[in-house]
């Protein structure tokens, strides 16, 4: 079997392991396990994608397989990565393994909980590896799918209603979506050649314009939507809050990067002309997100909705930045999308310990966290300080590559945008600081805090190695932003010419 299909049989084979055992002992000790070889095999992908490289190999995509699976439609099982979707692959691994460590007290029906959580990765690994849009399609309703499930039955609150929200638009978003990649394929052999699709294949044509301006709003909704494209982010806080530990972990940190993906690699490369026509409706949209977004955090006492807004703010940035039209703000996009899912998922899984220990989320119930949980404390205060763009940490890098890519535009209307978008980080600030301040520090509130414990072993797995890849992320960016350069230049030269 070919090295980039492994990545989907792993969890596979580890679910139907799982599926042989009813002990939660098991159960995690299974789950850990599978995701930690995926993860290491992960780590060997990336030696060999960088020995290959290193070797003269300038295939645009590597790694590559090719097999028909549907003739008559001309669709394949075609996967191959670049350095775009290798980082993407590598953050989903992280993100995963430390989900299981951060869900290690679940006791409710466990070996369901691990194989629908771990199907979802599933999904994010295929569509990640993915070459030919129809299997794309698959793996990101498989992705989906199990959001569902995971809210509706282990969620808390109003879970019922926030599974059923989240499902009902994102299935509308799918719609949309699947409308888009039908017509890019229809309209991927304009000269009568046969139709494909390739979304390689299809970057070396030119789509016509009239279908370029039909099609590239459809796409890019479909996919703006799970990237909390404003004023379809609603179903996003709601989902967050009610969503498990892990879930929130997942969702945030890993699936809405399928939005953002798709929405700079297949809607604006794919279809740049319409994308270039379109992009000021566009550029408000994502500018009003990332303000809405932070003010809206401001607004909040729970934490999980103080983060779930802050993720419709920053989500805004990759938005923002995949209309810029430069190498760089898409190279910002990339390192964004990979920040943000680190630092969220950090947020989510501490937010998840903290209430495993206190039962409320709310921070003015709060006080003094920080002298009874000083490690989740210390974390905490970590992520809040990445979040808002500290330099040494993830964001920093991130953003500060969207904003110099954005100011290399020398269009009126684009600089005031971007100025709006970098004064959310002002708010950021405002937020993080505020929670940090009510929740951890001054007096214990509640007398019964005083005896709650700190992290434990598999809260600090979880816990340590997130810090330590926002913190290697921000020290040594290098490696990985050219890694994302190279992999952006050759669709992003076919579009530009």
């Amino acid at each position: 079997m070919d090295r980039l299909s492994l990545l989907v049989l792993v969890p596979v084979i580890t679910m139907v392991v799982i599926a042989l055992f009813k002990e939660p002992k098991k159960v995690r000790i299974i789950a850990a396990v599978g995701m930690a070889v995926q993860l290491i095999q992960i780590l060997f992908l990336l030696v060999a994608f960088f020995a290959e490289r290193g070797a003269g190999n300038t295939s645009e995509m590597l790694f590559v397989t090719d097999v028909v699976w549907y003739k008559s439609l001309n669709i394949h099982y075609a996967v191959g990565i670049d350095g775009v979707s290798l980082s993407l692959i590598l953050l989903t691994g992280v993100v995963i393994f430390t989900g299981v460590f951060a869900s290690w007290e679940i006791e409710d029906r466990t070996q369901e909980f691990f194989i629908t959580l771990i199907l979802l990765a599933t999904g994010v690994f295929g569509f990640f590896i993915s070459l030919d849009l129809f299997t794309m399609f698959m793996f990101y309703e498989l992705a989906v799918i199990p959001m569902y499930l995971l809210i509706g039955i282990w969620g808390s609150g109003p879970k019922e209603y926030s599974a059923m929200k989240l499902t009902l638009m994102l299935m509308g978003a799918s719609a949309l979506l699947l409308v888009g990649i039908l017509g890019i394929y229809f309209n991927s052999a304009p000269g009568g050649g046969p139709l494909t699709f390739n979304f390689i294949e299809i970057s070396k044509i030119t789509i016509p314009a009239a279908a370029q301006y039909f099609f590239f709003p459809l796409t890019f909704v479909g996919f703006g939507v799970l990237a909390a494209l404003y004023p379809f982010h609603t179903w996003s806080p709601d989902g967050h809050a009610s969503a498990p530990t892990a879930v929130s972990m997942l969702h945030a940190g890993v699936l809405m990067k399928l939005g953002g993906y798709g929405a700079l690699r297949i809607a604006v490369m794919l279809m740049p002309e319409a994308a270039q026509g379109m992009a000021w409706f566009f550029i408000i949209l994502a500018t009003i997100g990332s303000l809405y977004g932070a003010l809206g955090a401001i607004a909040q006492k729970d934490l999980k909705y103080i983060n779930a807004y802050s993720s419709v703010s920053h989500l805004g940035f990759i938005l923002f930045a995949s209309l810029m039209f430069n190498q760089v703000a898409y190279e910002g996009a990339v390192l964004q999308m990979i920040s943000h899912g680190l630092i969220t998922a950090l947020f989510f899984a501490l937010i998840g310990m903290i209430y495993a220990r206190t039962h409320t989320r709310n921070i003015n119930e709060m006080g003094g966290i920080m002298k009874v949980m000083p490690v989740l404390g210390v974390a905490y205060m970590i992520a809040g300080f990445a979040s808002l763009g500290l330099p040494g940490f993830s964001a920093f890098v991130a953003e500060m590559t969207i904003f110099v890519g954005a100011f290399q535009n020398n269009d009126m209307f684009v600089r005031v945008a971007t100025i709006l978008v970098v004064s959310s980080i002002v708010v950021t600030a405002v937020y993080i600081l505020r929670a940090a301040g009510i929740m951890l520090y001054g007096q214990i509130k509640n007398k019964e805090f005083e005896l709650l414990p700190d992290a434990r072993w598999y809260d600090k797995v979880a816990v340590f190695i997130l810090v330590g890849v926002i913190t290697g992320m921000g020290m040594f960016p290098g490696w990985l932003a050219e890694m994302i350069f190279a992999g952006l230049t050759p669709m992003f030269e076919r579009m530009a010419n």
